[in-house]
């Protein structure tokens, strides 16, 4: 099994297309259990959530939001959608990763690989347990 390193040295904080760059490596690894639920994953990356996607998370706080899981199945909860795109989206919202990364002084490509990895394991119903044992094992699959 071959092992990629993605290795970033940053002089200036990461734009959006450094964090595209991340994202999408992270999903080219992504965990075995959760790669059928990304056949159609498209990753954006924008600097804050909007005002709606606030008000659906039920935030007032840009930074709160880190990022935003929606599929195109789906118009809102319980509406499912007639058009034929039907793409699931993952927004990641790049200052407010980027304030956490600061705070926390973690590996930015960790950090953004577990958010990732709890939004799409959350939006699919895995439990606390399975999302942790994942994250786990993908951790030492990327050592």
């Amino acid at each position: 099994m071959s092992r990629r390193e993605l290795i970033m040295n940053f002089a200036s904080p990461p734009s959006i297309a450094d964090l595209e760059v991340i994202s999408k490596s992270i999903l080219e690894v992504f965990p075995e259990e959760l790669l059928e639920f990304c056949d159609s994953l498209v990753i954006e990356i924008e600097e804050f959530a909007d005002e709606a996607v606030q008000q659906e998370c039920d935030s007032d706080e840009p930074y709160e939001i880190l990022c935003f899981f929606r599929s195109g199945k789906q118009l809102s909860p319980g509406v499912e959608s007639k058009v034929a795109n039907d793409d699931d989206v993952l927004t990641l919202y790049r200052r407010p990763i980027l304030d956490l990364w600061c705070e926390t002084c973690d590996d930015l490509n960790a950090l953004v690989r577990q958010i990732m990895i709890e939004e799409i394991a959350q939006s699919f119903d895995f439990s606390d347990d399975e999302i942790e044992d994942m994250m786990d094992r993908h951790h030492q699959g990327m050592l």
